[in-house]
């Protein structure tokens, strides 16, 4: 009996004869490769690749699933200009930035690339689900507009609108998605130039463990066993996966990862640490922030043990088909986080030729600022602060 599995191993490793393997290599280092394969194996052949030197890792594929908005609303009232609270207060109009020069890739659940805010950006766009290409959601739509849409009705809802190139990885369909065609995904971002990756999704725990109960017939307590066991196993994936993805940057072309953490705290009841993949070490994870008399505060359902914060309650963006919608969630603070990734990446770039994903990193992290959260804010919550656009 063989099982599938997801395989990241060096070029030189050697996957069993027996196996039936449909991944592609990918070029890390003039001198190492990483290939990525989905695999049949038996338990003989599971226990012999994972004792090999040469795995970086080996997990089950697990059920993701998106980062669903808290609340989202129709914006029916016209807008009267200028830019959303969320670019304002991440200094983008401020910024001599644009991202122009910058490729972003956006794993979510497609675009509508005939919307207005997508004019003139070049949208290299690929499917990794059984779905239809185009965004049938309206996250996909949302979180795109917020890192590079243009103006809409004179409303400015773009953090980098200067960027002109883009990937929009498809990897969430009606049926969600899964740990493998993500781990696929981010690798052809990388294989396509992407500066920065931005995942707004989640693994679904419960999901894989219900799989497990009644698609494979375990009782309860072995199927969360063997779920915990795989979610760990996906984890150790995925930090693999941003490790090749920033070690890119030591040859020029940097890249970063930035995750949603997650909306399921319920403050002050309770608070859930961040969620995979954000939780991966090397992936920066993201917050959400609100509004607040004295200051911007960590939304009630932000996750916490997160890296950094961003505008993620009340979130103007494009919508499917035309026209404006505002939504809340973490998966609104990432692309913001994004965008003003792609704005560092760009200084970065025009300084130095080339972008290192060390250098983009601690711009990204470092440079966030707490003088504009409101007092008592924890770093847990915020990580640095609210993220801020290059100034000069």
């Amino acid at each position: 009996m063989s099982e599938r599995f997801i395989v990241l191993q060096s070029s030189s490793a050697v996957i069993p004869a027996s196996a039936s393997m449909g991944g592609v290599a990918i070029a890390h280092a003039p001198v190492e490769t990483l290939s990525l394969t989905e695999v049949d194996l038996s338990k003989a052949e599971h226990a012999s690749l994972r004792h090999d030197p040469r795995t970086r890792a080996i997990a089950r594929a697990m059920p993701m699933k998106l980062i669903e908005p808290v609340e989202s609303g129709a914006v029916t009232e016209p807008q009267a200009g200028g830019e959303t609270w969320g670019v304002k207060a991440v200094g983008a109009p401020d910024s001599p930035f644009s991202g122009e020069g910058v490729t972003v890739a956006v794993l979510d659940t497609g675009i509508d690339p005939d919307h207005p805010a997508f004019q003139g950006v070049e949208l290299v766009r690929r499917n990794f689900t059984d779905g239809g290409d185009d965004d049938q959601h309206g996250h996909g739509t949302h979180c795109a507009g917020t890192i590079f849409g243009r103006d809409v009705d004179g409303l400015r809802i773009g953090v980098a609108p200067g960027v002109r190139r883009a990937l929009i990885g498809k990897v969430l369909g009606p049926g969600g998605g899964s740990s493998a065609s993500i781990a696929r995904a981010i690798q052809w971002a990388v294989d396509e130039g992407a500066h920065v990756i931005s995942m707004s999704l989640g693994i679904d725990f419960p999901g894989f463990v219900d799989e497990l109960v009644h698609r494979e017939g375990l009782d309860i307590n072995p199927a969360t066993s063997i779920a915990l066991e795989q979610y760990r196993a996906n984890v150790n994936l995925f930090n693999e996966l941003a490790g090749f993805v920033n070690s890119i940057g030591a040859f020029g072309h940097g890249s970063i990862i930035v995750a949603a953490s997650g909306n399921e705290s319920n403050r002050p009841q309770f608070e859930i640490a961040v969620a995979p993949p954000a939780a991966g070490t090397g992936i920066v994870a993201v917050g959400a922030l609100q509004e607040g008399a004295d200051g911007l505060r960590v939304a009630s359902f932000s996750n916490t043990e997160v890296d950094v914060s961003a505008p993620g309650v009340g979130v103007i963006s494009a919508r499917p088909g035309g026209g404006l919608v505002s939504m809340s969630g973490t998966s609104m603070a990432t692309p913001h986080t994004a965008g003003v990734a792609a704005l560092w990446a760009e200084k970065l770039k025009r300084q130095n030729g080339g972008i290192e994903s060390g250098a983009l990193l601690a711009q990204l992290v470092a440079r966030a600022d707490r003088t504009l959260l409101a007092d008592g804010a924890e770093e847990e919550d915020v990580g640095s602060g609210i993220v801020r656009a290059p100034l000069e």
